[in-house]
């Protein structure tokens, strides 16, 4: 999500998905299994929760160390800021609010039009000496009011630990507001710069529900499976590829673009985010 080559295929899928469903008024586009008929509801009993982020206080820092440190840095373990806008760290002009009732990220556009907003990371650094959380497989989800309008792009997503070979990513849910009737969920295995493994779920919902309320987003990965949930529904189901058996971290942010033009934006968006939950299951059910 970070790198251009990321960008460039970003721009263009979502370009293609957004003509094929103004032509055809498909609900999914997908490599894999949407679910069908009366949606699967999570059943997570069994397993145990092993992060609990609430956001009732400000626990971030510019760069880490995370861990020993704080819960988030507020830039991509790579050093790597993507989309049409700035993520700046936290501070009194910062883009995060923390409090009672969670998290808010702000996205501003300052006096020259440059545009400004905040991500989270739980992890610290890609390689040696990492600091944060990872989790190999079970259930990682976020509760959010995700913000609208064109050029608006939030998202809650997952990249592996194990960066030697390549770089796998899961995107719970990626958002474009130039539409409010749809939000993708996409699996990404980079190499080379290249996503050898794009798959791109796109979910249908109430124009403008993802704005209106709080909506959870979740993806269960098990050893063989990987599952994705709306409000704790099933919408997708696809093969767990080996490269996503390992740990990963997590990441939220709201970005600008995306690929989308955003000149008519109007400063500021905020995205709220109530909590982060990750859960596992238990060795001795």
């Amino acid at each position: 999500m970070a790198l251009n080559a990321r960008n460039r295929w970003r721009v263009a899928a979502s370009l293609a998905v957004l003509a094929v469903v103004l032509a055809m008024s498909i609900k999914t586009i997908a490599a894999g299994s949407a679910a069908s008929g009366p949606a699967a509801t999570l059943d997570l009993t069994g397993y145990s929760m092993t992060f609990n982020e609430t956001f009732t206080k400000m626990d971030v820092s510019g760069n880490g160390p995370n861990g020993p440190g704080t819960h988030w840095i507020a830039h991509t373990p790579w050093h790597g800021d993507f989309g049409n806008d700035v993520f700046d760290n936290p501070g009194p002009d910062g883009p995060f609010v923390m409090g009672k009732s969670g998290l808010t990220i702000i996205a501003h556009k300052d006096a020259n039009g440059l545009w400004h907003s905040g991500l989270l990371c739980s992890m610290d650094r890609d390689g040696a000496g990492q600091h944060g959380f990872a989790q190999r497989y079970g259930y990682f989800e976020m509760k959010a009011v995700l913000p609208g309008g064109p050029g608006t792009w939030p998202a809650f997503w997952l990249i592996g630990v194990d960066k030697t070979s390549s770089s796998a990513e899961i995107d719970v849910v990626e958002y474009y507001g130039e539409s409010d009737r749809y939000f993708h969920s996409v699996e990404h295995l980079w190499k080379n710069g290249s996503d050898v493994m794009p798959r791109d779920h796109m979910q249908e919902v109430t124009p403008g529900l993802l704005s209106k309320q709080f909506n959870t987003y979740g993806v269960l990965i098990e050893p063989d499976t990987t599952r994705f949930y709306f409000n704790r529904n099933l919408i997708w189901t696809t093969p767990t590829p080996p490269e996503y058996r390992q740990p990963m971290y997590m990441l939220v942010n709201l970005a600008i673009g995306g690929g989308w033009p955003f000149d008519k934006l109007k400063s500021p968006q905020i995205m709220q985010v109530q909590y982060i939950r990750v859960f596992q299951k238990d060795a001795n059910p």
